[in-house]
């Protein structure tokens, strides 16, 4: 039993991994957007008093300098590495799980996640 030599995950076990994190973010964002719909009214507010607008105004002149255009390329740049080395890790401890730990508690994590999502569907739902 090798640590350094992790065998790649099944492709049944990728398959499910990439559906719940794809549903996981499906929940995020339907999150997002219902508080974005229910704090735009007050949005709305803040930008018709003066402290609203000087923020409105400071936020567009750093938002327009050239210092911060580039300070957000560079993380943008940093983020797709950052997504390339998450990607090689992603598939290595998924390989470990599939040869270590799913033989042991496999079921038991399954009908555990499917406890949850039923409270997830409830109470914060994909869609």
């Amino acid at each position: 039993m090798s640590l350094c030599s992790v065998p790649p995950p099944d492709a049944e076990l990728v398959q499910k991994y990439e559906q719940m994190r794809t549903t996981f973010y499906s929940r995020l964002l339907a999150a997002y957007s219902k508080f974005q719909e229910a704090a735009a009214p007050y949005l709305e507010k803040i930008g018709e008093h003066e402290h609203g607008q000087t923020t409105k105004h400071f936020v567009e002149e750093v938002m327009a300098k050239p210092e911060f255009q580039a300070f957000a390329k560079v993380a943008a740049g940093a983020g797709q590495e950052v997504g390339r080395v998450a990607d090689t890790a992603r598939t290595a401890a998924l390989g470990a799980y599939a040869q270590y730990a799913r033989p042991h508690i496999g079921t038991y994590l399954s009908d555990a996640i499917d406890s949850i999502k039923v409270y997830l569907d409830k109470y914060l739902p994909a869609q």
